[in-house]
């Protein structure tokens, strides 16, 4: 399996490289097919995220957690991935055997859209902002802060049944997923409710209204 490991906010450090790497390879023995790992160690806050992605043919395991110590951040991150692979195991097992005769690569890679993430002002920040205005005598405009983009990651749109694009959320331990429904072929996001359940966005075309002769 390709390692790569990419340290951010804090300096590189060849134990935790390799305490990531002795647990990444544990995992990838339990998989049927190699492919690539990729850990990104940071320190925001004061705290210690590991965000881990596995690539294993056509599907992307990953697990993201963050705690007081980075060495217990990826125990986190690996216990996720590890969940998820005992889950969907052996339906892993039957997709890997059925993509070596029916997989289509041109239908791979067609289309990606980029997910970003952005942070809002804090609440207290706004707050001290509007008072100070308040306070002033003369009244100005008022003052506008701009959301801040975080991260912005590109996802490859994958041809999928819904029963599929909700597994491969799930080994991404993601909260939506965006992809090509085979069995509509439409593009379609699946999302997680706060109910456990799972929901399904799927554009329609409107109706065409009839028109008298």
């Amino acid at each position: 399996m390709q390692f790569n490991i990419t340290f951010r906010q804090f300096g590189a450090s060849d134990s935790l490289k390799e305490y990531a790497r002795e647990k990444v390879e544990r995992v990838n023995r339990l998989l049927d097919r190699a492919g690539e790992a990729h850990v990104v160690l940071s320190l925001e806050r004061h705290l210690h995220h590991a965000d881990i992605t596995i690539h294993s043919g056509a599907w992307v395991l990953r697990g993201r957690d963050k705690s007081d110590d980075m060495y217990a951040s990826i125990d986190l991150a690996m216990d996720k991935i590890e969940r998820q692979l005992r889950r969907y195991r052996d339906k892993l097992k039957t997709h890997h055997g059925r993509e070596r005769v029916h997989h289509r690569q041109d239908l791979v890679e067609q289309l990606r859209v980029r997910h970003a993430v952005f942070e809002l002002p804090d609440v207290d920040d706004l707050t001290t902002l509007a008072e100070a205005s308040a306070n002033e005598a003369a009244p100005k405009p008022a003052v506008v802060v701009p959301a801040r983009e975080v991260r912005a990651t590109h996802l490859t749109v994958k041809p999928l049944t819904v029963d599929d694009a909700v597994m491969q959320m799930n080994l991404m331990d993601n909260d939506f997923y965006v992809f090509h429904n085979v069995e509509s072929e439409s593009l379609c996001i699946v999302y997680r409710r706060k109910d456990g359940q799972y929901g399904l966005i799927e554009p329609h075309a409107p109706a065409v209204a009839a028109t008298g002769t």
